[in-house]
C-alpha cells in the first residue's frame, strides 16, 4: 500500500489519513440519512449528543445517601408487586399476596388513614353557634320566702356551675356514663366502632360515647343516627378535649342533657323528680338521677312497672360502680338500701289565673331594673326572686273571688262586665299582692296595673297633703296662708269654685261648682274632719286655692304616674287621674311612712345559673313633711273609725272610700300593718268598647262596699 498525498495539499496544513473511497461514501451516507430523518439541511453535519444519565444516575452524584435509600425502596417495592401466580407455591396460594404484600398494604392504609385524621382535626373548627336547646334556658320565678312560684320559656332548663353540684352528683354520673372521662382523649375507640358498627348494620349508636361525645352531640349537632354524624362528632370531641377543661365540659354536660318529664339539666331533674335543688340530693337519689341519662323513657318509675323494676336495678348497679371508682366507700354504700322513689309526677306551677300576672310585673321591672334586653331575657336561666306574699296574694284572690261569685250570683247580667283591679304595696315600696284579673289566659290586660277609671274622692288625701305642705293663696300675689286640720271651708252641696278674681267659668261659658255625694251640705267645716267624712265640695275650692299645680306635684311625689292626669281643671281635685290600683296603694303608703316614698318594685334580687345580676333597686326619698302625711294618716284613721265603728283591729288602720260623681268606679284604700291596700271595682263591656259603664248598686252601697269587703278581707279585719 502506498501513502498517496493529494497534490493540493501544501506543506503547512494538518495532515489527516483518509481510506481512499471510503469518505465519500461515508459522507454520502450520512448525509442520506440526516435528510430522512429531517435533523439536517443544506450542508449541516450531524452532531451525535451524548447519552442523558438516569435520574438514580444523578441523585447518586449529587445525594449517594438518597440514593441508596431510593435503592432499597425500589427494591422492596419491586418484591412487593404482585406476580401472580407464584411460581414457588401451589394451589390457591399461588394467588395470594405474600406477607410483605400486607404489611405494605396495611401500612400503606395506617398511613393513609392518619394523614386524613389528620386533615380532618386540622380542618375541624369548633361552631361558635349551639343548638338552641342547648343555650336556652327557662326562667324560674319565685316567692317572697324562696318557694318556686313559676317559669317562663320553652326549655326546662337551669344551669348551675359545677361547685353547686355535689360530689355525690358527679360521681353518680361518671360511674353510669364514662368512668375514665377525666383520663380518656375525649373519645372512646372501641365505643365509636361499636357505634359505627350498629349504625351499619342495625341503624342504632347507641353505646360507646363518652361525656364529651354527648356534650357535643347536645350543643353542636343534631340528633341523627348516621356514620357522617358519628364521625363529627368525634372529631368535636377531640378538639374540644383539647381546648377545653374536664371540668367545664362535665358542667356544660349535666346542664345540658334530658333527664325526662320534659326536662334539661341536672338542676330541674331535681326538681321534677324530687322536688329539690340538685344542692339538696344524696348519693342514692343522684344514681337514680343519673340511670336517667340512659333513657328516662325506660327509667322513669311512674310510666310503668317494667320502667321501675329497670330503674331499681340501674340504680343499684350505678351505687356499685361509685364504689368501684373511689366515689363512694363500701360503709357509705351500704346505708343505701332502699330504692329513693322519685315523685309521682313533677311538681306543677299554678300557671294561669294569677301568677301569670304576677309575672307578667316581675319579667316587666327585672328587665328595667337589670337593664336586660328581650333577647337577654328570652334566652332564660334567670332566677327572679320576687316581692308577693304568698299568703297576701292568696287571702287578696279568695277574697276578689268570693266577690265575684256574689255578684254573679245577685246581677249575672252586670256582673258579666264587672272588673276588679286590687294590690298590697308595703311602705317600703315591695309589691306585696295583686289581683289582674280573674285568669290571665282570658283576660290578658293586668287589672291592677290599668289606668282605666278616675280616683274620685280616693283622691282627697293629696289635695289635702298639698294643702298643708304649701298653704293656700287667697289673693293672686300675695303670700301663701298656712292650712291646719281646724281651717274652716265651705261644705254646702252645689256651691260656686272661685278664683282670686272672682268665679270659675269653663270653656262652654259655664260656672263651676262641686257637688257632695247624695247632694248633702256640711256647712262650715274644718279639712279634716271633711276628708274623714269625705265631703267634696271644700277640697274642690282648696285645690284652686292651693294651685293645682302643686296638688299635681304633691301626688306624684306621692307616687301617682304623670301619666295618668288630663287637664289641669278644678275637676281634678275630686279624682280626674286615673291611677292604677298598684299607684294609689303605693300613694296611701307614703302618708303610712311619714311622709317618705320608695317607687313600688316586684323583684327583690336576681340571679343567673348561680351568679348575682346586678339589680337597680328604689331608694326612699322625702316626698312632704312628716307632719303634713301624720295629719293626712290622721286624718284617715278617723275616716275608717267613723265608716266603720264596729271594724276589729289588731293594728292602726286607716283608709277611706272613694266615688265618682258620674258612678263609674267604687274604691278603697286603705293601711294596716304597714301594708297599703287598694281595691277598684268598675264596669266596662270588653265586647263594645272601653268606656267604663255605671255601677248601678252592683259594687254595693257606701255603708256596705264591695271593695271594702275585699279590703277587709285581704287585710284580715273583721
Amino acid at each position: 500500500m502506498q501513502l498517496k498525498v493529494p497534490e493540493s495539499v501544501t506543506a503547512d496544513e494538518t495532515m489527516m489519513l483518509r481510506v481512499v473511497g471510503a469518505a465519500s461514501t461515508d459522507r454520502g451516507d450520512t448525509a442520506a440519512d440526516a435528510v430522512k430523518d429531517g435533523s439536517a439541511s443544506d450542508g449541516s453535519r450531524r452532531r451525535r449528543r451524548a447519552p442523558r444519565p438516569s435520574p438514580l444516575t444523578r441523585l447518586n452524584a449529587t445525594a449517594p445517601g438518597l440514593a441508596r435509600l431510593a435503592t432499597r425502596v425500589a427494591a422492596e417495592a419491586r418484591r412487593l408487586r404482585p406476580r401472580y401466580p407464584h411460581a414457588d407455591r401451589t394451589g390457591w396460594r399461588r394467588w395470594a399476596p405474600s406477607w410483605r404484600q400486607w404489611l405494605g398494604a396495611a401500612a400503606t392504609l395506617t398511613g393513609l388513614s392518619v394523614v386524613l385524621l389528620g386533615s380532618a382535626y386540622a380542618a375541624t373548627d369548633i361552631p361558635e353557634n349551639l343548638n338552641t336547646y342547648a343555650t336556652q334556658q327557662d326562667n324560674v320565678y319565685f316567692w317572697s320566702d324562696g318557694t318556686p312560684m313559676a317559669r317562663t320559656g320553652w326549655v326546662r332548663r337551669q344551669a348551675m356551675p359545677l361547685k353547686d353540684i355535689p360530689e355525690d352528683v358527679r360521681g353518680a354520673v361518671l360511674a353510669a356514663e364514662n368512668a375514665s372521662f377525666y383520663s380518656d382523649p375525649g373519645i372512646s375507640f372501641s365505643g365509636l366502632t361499636r357505634a359505627v358498627w350498629r349504625t351499619l348494620g342495625q341503624g342504632d349508636t347507641q353505646g360507646g360515647s363518652t361525656i364529651t361525645q354527648q356534650y357535643v352531640k347536645n350543643v353542636y349537632l343534631n340528633q341523627d343516627r348516621s356514620v357522617g354524624r358519628k364521625f363529627t362528632e368525634a372529631m368535636l370531641a377531640l378538639k374540644l378535649d383539647n381546648e377545653m377543661s374536664k371540668d367545664d365540659i362535665l358542667e356544660g354536660y349535666l346542664n345540658t342533657s334530658w333527664f325526662g318529664r320534659g326536662t334539661y339539666g341536672i338542676q330541674r331533674a331535681a326538681q321534677a323528680y324530687y322536688g329539690k335543688d340538685v344542692g339538696e340530693l344524696d348519693a342514692g337519689e343522684a344514681a337514680f338521677l343519673a340511670s336517667l341519662l340512659k333513657g328516662a323513657g325506660l327509667y322513669d318509675p311512674a310510666l310503668s312497672k317494667a320502667n321501675h323494676a329497670r330503674a331499681v336495678e340501674r340504680w343499684s348497679w350505678i351505687l356499685d360502680r361509685m364504689v368501684d371508682t373511689g366515689a363512694l366507700t363500701k360503709a357509705e354504700r351500704a346505708r343505701y338500701k332502699e330504692f329513693p322513689e322519685p315523685l309521682k309526677r313533677a311538681p306543677g306551677f299554678d300557671t294561669g289565673k294569677q301568677s301569670d300576672y304576677l309575672v307578667e310585673l316581675a319579667a316587666q321591672y327585672a328587665k328595667k331594673a337589670a337593664h336586660l334586653s328581650e333577647r337577654e331575657y328570652d334566652l332564660g336561666g334567670y332566677q327572679i326572686y320576687t316581692t308577693f306574699d304568698r299568703k297576701q296574694e292568696t287571702a287578696l284572690t279568695d277574697a276578689v273571688d268570693k266577690a265575684r261569685k256574689k255578684a254573679r250570683k245577685g246581677d249575672p247580667a252586670k256582673a258579666k262586665s264587672l272588673h276588679f283591679g286590687a294590690s298590697s304595696v308595703a311602705t317600703d315600696g315591695r309589691i306585696l299582692a295583686v289581683h289582674g284579673g280573674p285568669d290571665h289566659r282570658e283576660q290578658g290586660y293586668n287589672e291592677s296595673n290599668a289606668t282605666t277609671v278616675p280616683a274620685g274622692s280616693a283622691f282627697l288625701p293629696f289635695v289635702y297633703a298639698a294643702a298643708l305642705e304649701h298653704g293656700v293663696h287667697p289673693t293672686r300675689d300675695g303670700a301663701a296662708a298656712e292650712v291646719t286640720p281646724q281651717t274652716l271651708y265651705d261644705g254646702d252641696d252645689g256651691i260656686a269654685v272661685r278664683t282670686p278674681e272672682g268665679p270659675y267659668w269653663d270653656r262652654g261659658g259655664k260656672q263651676v261648682t262641686s257637688h257632695n255625694d247624695g247632694r248633702k251640705s256640711y256647712g262650715r267645716i274644718g279639712l279634716g274632719r271633711a276628708l274623714a267624712l269625705s265631703v267634696n265640695t271644700p277640697f274642690m275650692q282648696l285645690g284652686m286655692d292651693t294651685g293645682l299645680d302643686k296638688v299635681r306635684d304633691t301626688a306624684q311625689r306621692a307616687g301617682l304616674l304623670p301619666s295618668s292626669f288630663g287637664p289641669q281643671v278644678p275637676a281634678m281635685s275630686l279624682g280626674s287621674a286615673t291611677p292604677s290600683a298598684i299607684r294609689m296603694a303605693s300613694g296611701y303608703a307614703t302618708f303610712a311612712a311619714a311622709g317618705k316614698h320608695v317607687e313600688p318594685y316586684s323583684v327583690a334580687r336576681i340571679t343567673r345559673n348561680g351568679s348575682k345580676v346586678p339589680l337597680t333597686r328604689p331608694g326612699s326619698r322625702r316626698a312632704m313633711k312628716a307632719s303634713v302625711a301624720g295629719a293626712v294618716q290622721s286624718a284617715l284613721t278617723d275616716a275608717f273609725r267613723t265608716a266603720r265603728p264596729g271594724a276589729v283591729t289588731t293594728a292602726p288602720v286607716a283608709g277611706k272610700a272613694g266615688t265618682t260623681q258620674n258612678d263609674t268606679a267604687a274604691w278603697y284604700v286603705g293601711t294596716a300593718n304597714s301594708v297599703s291596700t287598694a281595691v277598684v271595682a268598675y264596669r266596662i263591656d270588653l265586647t263594645k268598647s272601653l268606656e267604663p259603664l255605671p255601677l248601678d248598686g252592683i259594687a254595693g252601697s257606701p255603708g256596705d262596699s264591695v271593695p271594702y269587703r275585699i279590703w277587709s278581707g285581704a287585710r284580715g279585719i273583721g
